[in-house]
């Protein structure tokens, strides 16, 4: 596919359905705009590019990815910024993180020019789509699954690619109590964890299940070997403020996403001056900081979830209990990011890509 021109086929709806919908407060993943990017692989190219109206589709009973779980997926957000036009923040980033994934999924690359093109064409399309409320955005989520009709254990041959979008409100609106899970796994060495892949959320929600039936919202996941290292928080990376650095999980292991959010907010942190420190940090620490008065700050970071104050951490013999309110820290974060993803201060660093 040339980088010159792009244009995918379009299909407008006749009808918008915003004409019954009101983008204000929406939950996160129901509502979803006019309009899908779709585009298919086969012989070793991208071809019949196209926008058309967001519809169902048939697939095959044989389906590759239902069978042997051949399927990757993005988080990304556009913001309405103060200037009444529409910016995705660092899109590029995850067009990186998606071809790492297909990478070890075995998939083929998806190429800048349909993922980034396509998806500023897609959300010109559905403008009107983006909110223009406090906390709110339109989150894009591309996809990609195997599509080959073959019960075989091996690549497919051939693919979907799919971008979809849907407008919503805060992800999390209160405070966070986690469960500090020591037997379920998420991820080890060697695995898929760095990926984003639809497994690994399917794998997840057992645990995550268990959790809530303990008044939980959340699992902080551990290490597979010695469940004394701290992995991820659910689906999002996870700082902890303790004394004055800011401290998170490292990524060399292989083990944890190498989120989006997390790389901006550790970038703000180092221009604000805070010692961050990524590296290993184990359950010991972590009751030795709380009891001795220096763990000041728990919170997670995602595309969703933006940044997530915790208010516990639980245990099966004792809690670690935050007041979410005296976060200085993760609130000016929260508020440092919005402010460049909606244009209301410069964005010195060119994480935004410009729609309108």
């Amino acid at each position: 596919m040339s980088t010159e021109g792009f244009a995918p086929k379009i299909e407008r709806v006749e009808v918008s359905a915003l004409q019954t919908l009101k983008l204000e407060n929406l939950p996160f993943g129901k509502y979803f705009t006019d309009h899908m990017l779709v585009a298919d692989y086969s012989a070793g190219e991208w071809r019949d590019v196209r926008i058309e109206p967001y519809r169902s589709f048939d697939i095959h009973p044989s389906m590759s990815a239902l069978h042997y779980g051949q399927a990757i997926f993005e988080g990304i957000k556009a913001f309405r910024t103060s200037d009444g036009g529409v910016a995705i923040f660092r899109p590029s980033e995850n067009l990186k993180r998606f071809n790492r994934s297909a990478a070890r999924m075995e998939m083929p690359e998806v190429p800048a020019e349909l993922f980034l093109d396509g998806m500023r064409e897609l959300i010109r399309l559905d403008q009107a789509w983006v909110p223009d409320f406090p906390e709110h955005s339109l989150y894009i989520r591309p996809f990609m699954f195997a599509t080959d009709h073959y019960l075989g254990v091996r690549p497919s041959e051939t693919y979907r690619f799919m971008i979809i979008l849907c407008p919503s409100g805060p992800f999390f609106m209160e405070p966070q109590r986690i469960f500090v899970e020591r037997h379920y796994v998420r991820a080890v060495e060697g695995g898929v964890g760095y990926a984003k892949t639809a497994g690994n959320y399917g794998a997840s929600m057992h645990a995550a299940a268990e959790a809530r039936k303990l008044g939980y919202d959340q699992v902080l996941w551990t290490d597979p070997v010695e469940h004394r290292w701290v992995q991820e928080i659910g689906m999002m990376n996870v700082f902890f403020r303790i004394g004055d650095k800011v401290v998170t999980p490292g990524l060399d292991a292989g083990t944890i996403l190498h989120g989006v959010t997390r790389d901006s907010l550790i970038a703000l942190l180092k221009e604000w001056g805070w010692t961050v420190e990524e590296r290993a940090i184990s359950l010991d620490e972590l009751h030795e900081a709380y009891d001795a008065g220096q763990l000041k700050e728990v919170f997670g970071s995602g595309t969703a979830a933006s940044v997530s104050m915790i208010r516990e951490l639980g245990f099966e013999d004792r809690s670690m209990v935050f007041d979410p309110a005296s976060f200085e820290l993760a609130n000016a974060l929260r508020k440092g990011l919005s402010d460049i993803r909606e244009g209301r201060v410069a964005d010195t660093h060119g994480w935004l890509m410009r729609v309108l």
